[in-house]
C-alpha cells in the first residue's frame, strides 16, 4: 500500500507513523506551575538527539481545543523540565499521570509519586524513576498544534542499581525501560541481544575515518 503524507489526514498520518516508528520510549516529564505545583506529564514523542551539546527532544501537542497543556505552558514560563524515565514498577502511575487534570492538581502526590529536589532546575524529579534528566530549555518550535522543545542536559541522576559495576553501562537485568508501540500497547526491554560489526569489515571503516594528511604544494 502507498500513503500520500501531502494529503493524507491527520488522524491517519499520526495511525501510521505511531505504528510504524517503534517502541518510543516514554518520558513521564515534570514541570512546576506557576503556583508551584507540580506537573506530570507522559510522552511518546521523545528522545535523544546529541551528546554534544546533550540534547533531549520532546513533541507535545495541544489539547483538542487548541489550547497549550499545562507542560507547555510551565516550560515556556520556567525554562525547566525534567525528564523521568519509566519502568515496569512505575507503568501504572505514569498511565495515570496521563489524565487532563486541571492545573492546579499536583499529579505527583495524586499517582502517589515521590517528588525530590533536582540540583540545577526547579522542578521535581521523581524519586521511583530509574534516571531523570534535568533540561533546560535550548530553543522552542512551533508549529500549529504541536511544539517541539529542545532541551539541553545539565543534570542527570541514575539509581545505582542500574549500572553494571564499573559505573559505565546500564545493567540490563535492573534497568529495563518501558516504550510505547501502538494504541494502549507498550513493550518492556526485558530480552537484550549483542549485535557487533563484522571483524573483516572493520579494517576498512578504520580506513575510511583515518583523516587524511594535506599535501603541501612544491
Amino acid at each position: 500500500m502507498e500513503f500520500d503524507f501531502t494529503t493524507l489526514p491527520p488522524p491517519d498520518r499520526y495511525r501510521l507513523l505511531t505504528n510504524f516508528v517503534g517502541p518510543r520510549p516514554i518520558a513521564l516529564v515534570t514541570t512546576r506551575s506557576a503556583a508551584g505545583h507540580d506537573n506530570a506529564a507522559p510522552m511518546s514523542f521523545f528522545n535523544v538527539f546529541a551528546h554534544e551539546p546533550p540534547i533531549l527532544v520532546l513533541g507535545i501537542q495541544a489539547r483538542g481545543n487548541g489550547d497549550e497543556k499545562d507542560t507547555v505552558s510551565n516550560i515556556r514560563r520556567s525554562g525547566e523540565f525534567v525528564v523521568n524515565m519509566v519502568d515496569m514498577a512505575l507503568a501504572d502511575a505514569m498511565i495515570v499521570c496521563g489524565v487532563n487534570f486541571a492545573s492546579d492538581v499536583d499529579e505527583l502526590a495524586f499517582a502517589g509519586l515521590t517528588p525530590l529536589a533536582s540540583r540545577k532546575v526547579e522542578p521535581a524529579r521523581i524519586a521511583e524513576s530509574p534516571c531523570a534528566f534535568e533540561c533546560r530549555v535550548e530553543r522552542l518550535i512551533d508549529y500549529p498544534n504541536r511544539i517541539l522543545v529542545v532541551g539541553e542536559v545539565v543534570h542527570m541522576h541514575v539509581q545505582d542499581r542500574c549500572l553494571d559495576e564499573a559505573g559505565r553501562y546500564v545493567n540490563p537485568a535492573t534497568y529495563q525501560p518501558i516504550a510505547r508501540l501502538h494504541a494502549d500497547n507498550y513493550i518492556t526491554s526485558d530480552r537484550q541481544f549483542e549485535l557487533k560489526k563484522p571483524e573483516h569489515l572493520l579494517p576498512y571503516e578504520a580506513a575510511q575515518t583515518t583523516p587524511k594528511v594535506a599535501r603541501k604544494a612544491v
